[in-house]
């Protein structure tokens, strides 16, 4: 197996087109063709895990964080960073991270932490705006069924919990092949109606030249007639944050030892609160304070996060539960996460999560 492979699933699971512009996911160091003898999951990537790959022989890191996020402009060995860089080269460890993109899906870093907490009913707290595309083409009736399969094959067609989706509409196309063309149908220099069918379906931005490329190669005229437009619709596939309905509300000292216990934190940091039952929950792993005005406006009763600064926790005023649970924290079930999406792929592959706590942030 190559590291391509591994590369490829997880980019098939969290595109990189879906990371924040400031961020810097994607294959960091190595060579994508070379043979992968496993591969160790972690958060960061700190010079313990680098020995801790080294000793198991492998020779990739899966790391959320990415371990170069601003750029090099030197590499002498003067900090952490440099340093793994150089031995990661020396000994032929490719470094691959999946942060933002990870975060941005409905299957990503929030949901796991959705699930640990017991949320129902969950979605993204903000939906991607403008991600959406459609796509028209016309073909002959005889090979729409064709057609059809390619682009649903290629990831066009999804709609929340259905696929196969698309609207036909049957009509006459004209044309007229000129010299040097190559017709499927019809005559040179004669003006050909042929009965054709119209086909419509949805897909998400980042998958548009794989569902084109297999319109081109499904489709039987020599020149593929298409259209694709930007929709306004919001993608509930994707989106920052994501929130929930518990099961059974709970008190508010409840619900925060319940947050203690699930993600093992030696404090929670909260807000002021008026004393109601918590039901309806917004949850973003990592440095969510961007999303607190979200938090309110969807009307839950609690938003969950870490990296909160203090004049954020007068923001809520007591409408809503703020509580920072660590950013460490918040995001620790992302390794189990990454180790479940590629074992499923890769049943017999060699993957282990990280034996190092890489959390740099100490509680007494």
């Amino acid at each position: 197996m190559k590291i391509k492979d591994i590369i490829n699933e997880l980019e098939q699971f969290a595109p990189l087109t879906l990371q924040e512009s400031y961020d810097n996911a994607g294959l960091l160091i190595g060579d994508a063709g070379n043979d992968c003898t496993g591969a160790l999951i972690t958060l960061d990537v700190t010079e313990n895990v680098l020995e801790e790959t080294i000793s198991k022989k492998f020779n990739l890191i899966i790391s959320h964080h990415p371990l170069i996020f601003g750029g090099l402009k030197k590499i002498t060995g003067t900090n952490a960073t440099e340093r793994i860089t150089m031995k990661a080269i020396r000994n032929d460890i490719a470094i691959y991270a999946i942060h933002t993109n990870l975060d941005n899906i409905i299957g990503g870093v929030n949901a796991m932490i959705c699930e640990k907490i017991g949320l129902k009913q969950v979605k993204p707290l903000v939906p991607g705006q403008k991600q959406l595309r459609k796509l028209i083409t016309y073909c002959p009736v005889d090979q729409a069924d064709k057609v059809r399969s390619a682009i649903f094959e290629a990831g066009a067609g999804h709609i929340g919990n259905y696929d196969s989706c698309s609207f036909n509409s049957e009509g006459t196309g004209t044309f007229k092949a000129l010299e040097g063309a190559n017709p499927f149908v019809g005559q040179l220099n004669e003006l050909h109606r042929e009965s054709e069918i119209r086909i419509e379906s949805i897909f998400p931005f980042y998958l548009e030249n794989k569902i084109v490329q297999a319109l081109l190669s499904a489709h039987p005229y020599e020149e593929v007639a298409y259209d694709i437009y930007t929709l306004e619709n919001k993608n509930l596939q994707t989106g920052a944050g994501m929130k929930g309905i518990l099961e059974h509300p709970l008190p508010k000292m409840a619900f925060l030892q319940l947050l203690k216990e699930q993600f093992k934190t030696g404090t929670i940091r909260y807000s002021d609160f008026k004393d109601k039952p918590i039901r309806s929950v917004a949850v973003c792993g990592g440095a969510g304070s961007f999303l607190i005005q979200k938090a309110l406006s969807a009307g839950v009763d609690a938003f969950i996060t870490g990296d909160i600064k203090y004049h954020d926790f007068f923001i809520p005023e007591g409408r809503i539960l703020l509580a920072d649970i660590g950013h460490y924290e918040s995001e620790q079930y992302t390794k189990e996460l990454l180790f479940n999406q590629i074992t499923k792929i890769f049943p017999t592959f060699a993957v282990r999560i990280a034996e190092h706590n890489t959390n740099s942030v100490h509680y007494f």
